[in-house]
């Protein structure tokens, strides 16, 4: 429910926001005017964009934006300072000066060279690349959300730049509506701005666990596909490009919630490969935190909390919604559990489940652990699964089938 109001909300105002903007500018009164001016004064407003255009354009830059922050604050600085006279070069924003945008695009290329390259390269020397990126794409989303939505939201000016208003008229010039526009558009810009990222960031969670580097590069080239889309329904019509960006938007909103839980299993994931956690690890017994591997109850896919026992001393799962509302317990699933070896990560496995699926999935800190977690929870030990298992099977039978074996001897009678 609470969903659903906040993407109502946010989508009104950013109708609001459009339709807000697109209203036409009150005419101005001059006492005498030329055709000269006139005429100067046409051109000055066809070069220049409506405030509908504008409002337009920015929700289509939040949007690409925050499909991937560098390459898009990068990629928004370098085609300002390229449409810029020379003249007006200097008085761009941080984003559009090349102290910004170069290393910013060379960053970039490296993540592309590395994403080239890396369909080629063994998973141990890739992953860590991959850990790298993935906490680059959390820097410069702060960035980004911090110091360029903002400004990029701040669409409205001054509604009185030296003539008289209404509000003038009555002795109310200190009041600015379009300011109080501005203050109130901005919050809900970075709430967009955070909803359409926490959705792409997920993409790099899903490389981080994926061990296939063609899988990487597919869902690279997805991302890449809909930023072009959504520049190139910019391009040919700012209303185009701003709908699209809206139903981005809306679909981001509804899956905030599975995308924190996907960041956040990102987040546990690459820090401990990046810091090899499990070198420095020990399992104990009140401080097992785990993974759902799949929906207990109501309780989601990839929640985050602790391997318990509930008060009839059954395996029971315990959390905290949204990591920080009170603590829930729910019970397991009846049955035996093993613990799964796997290439990246352990998984916790019931036997009797008839498709083999994991019910927890744990962080790659436990590698290396996987005895002495089934000793302690008293599970069933401990079985290779997934590319670990086929691995070792691949290599048992190449080793049979290639290792010189001696011939039996016959003895003659």
């Amino acid at each position: 429910m609470k969903t659903h109001l906040s993407l109502a909300a946010v989508l009104w105002l950013c109708g609001a926001l459009l339709v807000g903007a697109a209203a036409p500018e009150p005419a101005k009164s001059t006492n005498a005017i030329s055709p000269s001016s006139v005429s100067a004064t046409a051109a000055s407003s066809n070069a220049t964009a409506t405030p509908g255009v504008e409002a337009a354009q920015a929700i289509s830059t939040i949007t690409g934006v925050a499909i991937s922050p560098l390459l898009g604050v990068g990629g928004v600085g370098a085609w300002k300072w390229w449409k810029a006279t020379p003249a007006r070069r200097a008085a761009l924003p941080w984003y559009a000066q090349p102290w910004f945008w170069m290393p910013a695009l060379s960053v970039i290329m490296l993540v592309l060279l590395k994403d080239v390259v890396g369909t080629s390269m063994p998973t141990a020397f890739k992953k860590p690349l991959d850990v790298l990126e993935l906490f680059e794409n959390k820097i410069s989303a702060l960035v980004a959300a911090g110091a360029f939505v903002p400004l990029v939201a701040t669409i409205f000016r001054s509604a009185s730049d030296g003539d008289t208003s209404l509000l003038q008229s009555m002795g109310l010039a200190f009041i600015d509506p379009l300011a109080f526009l501005n203050v109130l558009i901005v919050p809900l810009a970075v709430v967009a701005f955070l909803a359409v990222w926490l959705v792409a960031h997920v993409i790099n969670v899903l490389i981080i666990i994926s061990p296939f580097g063609a899988v990487d590069a597919a869902l690279k080239a997805a991302r890449l596909f809909l930023m072009t889309t959504i520049a190139a329904t910019t391009l040919a019509h700012p209303y185009v490009g701003a709908l699209l960006s809206l139903v981005i938007i809306g679909v981001s909103l509804l899956l905030a919630g599975w995308a924190f839980r996907m960041t956040f299993f990102g987040n546990v994931f690459a820090w401990d490969l990046l810091t090899l956690r499990h070198r420095r690890f020990t399992v104990a017994a009140d401080k097992t935190p785990v993974f759902l591997a799949r929906r207990i109850g109501k309780v989601p896919v990839r929640t985050w909390g602790r391997l318990t026992q509930d008060p009839c001393g059954n395996l029971a799962f315990a959390y905290r919604p949204w990591l920080v509302f009170a603590r829930r317990i729910v019970t397991l699933p009846e049955g035996r559990f093993t613990v799964g070896r796997g290439l990246l990560y352990p998984e916790v496995v019931q036997t009797s489940d008839p498709f083999g699926r994991s019910t927890l999935t744990l962080p790659p800190r436990y590698l290396g652990h996987e005895e002495e977690f089934s000793n302690v929870h008293r599970l069933d030990g401990v079985q290779d699964v997934g590319l670990l298992k086929g691995f070792k099977a691949l290599w048992c039978w190449a080793r049979g089938l290639f290792a010189a074996r001696a011939l039996p001897v016959v003895q003659s009678s």
